[in-house]
């Protein structure tokens, strides 16, 4: 198995593979634009789970408690599936940024902030929230036939910013850690070529879960997401100075909620 596979599954999923081999800056670019068909692998396996609650509770008809039932189920899969890491950097991104201040002490403060192993209000809110988001709106877009495409997608996207996440423009937080070894290593040009293969997935997704009315659903979806996700960016390389694998995590987690969102609104409308 290439070292950037390992490297990608091994960070973003709870497989158990070998650890990579070496890990160069190479190796990391690779790895980070492996993330979104990493995303869709999750995506589908927690697209699963939905499936068969949604084909076992519905068997008396539709029913709106038991399309929740399966997202929420989805959802929890999800974390299952990541071992939480997501999350955490949701909720460790939210504490960091909850701290007040404009000068270099708080910058620091901010950035322990992230590394406390406990979870301060913000963080908890943020993570509250975010699930709840991201289960309503998986709901809706399961009572609308499109839950498994939108689920997938929304995992797709969430992973495609990261890879953006990763490019030269964006410097590390920290001289260590996951957002060190990752970022900058994404040449733009190959952030560009995945992008592309990620929208002709798109196309033969929504093709095969719905046509026309689902592809503009998806698409408009990640222009939503993809617009959330560089807000948070920005929003975190001015306070923090850069990205963190828990800036990464945070990415993933409000990009698939706006993902979702958009998607549930934009599939109900056509």
């Amino acid at each position: 198995m290439p070292d950037a596979l390992r490297l990608a599954l091994g960070t973003l999923t709870v497989l158990r593979v070998p650890p990579p081999r070496h890990v160069t800056p190479r190796v990391a670019g690779r790895a980070m634009v492996l993330a979104p068909p990493v995303g869709a692998l999750v995506g589908v396996a927690a697209a699963v789970v939905l499936d068969v609650v949604r084909l076992v509770g519905g068997h008396r008809g539709p029913s709106p408690l038991v399309d929740l039932l399966g997202a929420v189920l989805a959802v929890t899969a999800l974390a299952l599936l990541t071992r939480g890491l997501h999350l955490d950097g949701l909720a460790d991104t939210a504490d960091a940024l909850g701290v007040k201040g404009v000068d270099d002490a708080v910058r620091e403060r901010r950035l322990a902030a992230m590394r406390a192993p406990d979870v301060g209000a913000f963080g908890l809110a943020a993570v509250v929230l975010v699930v709840a988001v991201q289960c309503s709106a998986l709901a809706l877009c399961a009572s609308e036939g499109s839950g498994t495409a939108a689920l997938v997608w929304a995992c797709v996207v969430g992973r495609l910013a990261v890879t953006w996440c990763c490019t030269p423009a964006v410097p590390s937080a920290r001289p260590d850690g996951l957002g060190a070894a990752v970022a900058g290593t994404v040449p733009v040009v190959a952030a560009a070529v995945t992008t592309v293969a990620v929208l002709v997935g798109v196309a033969l997704l929504a093709a095969v879960d719905g046509g026309a009315g689902v592809t503009v659903a998806l698409v408009v979806a990640a222009l939503a997401g993809t617009a959330a996700a560089l807000v948070v960016l920005r929003r975190c390389v001015t306070r923090l100075g850069g990205i963190t694998g828990d800036v990464l995590g945070a990415v993933v987690e409000v990009t698939s909620a706006v993902v979702l969102v958009v998607a549930a609104l934009a599939l109900g409308l056509r």
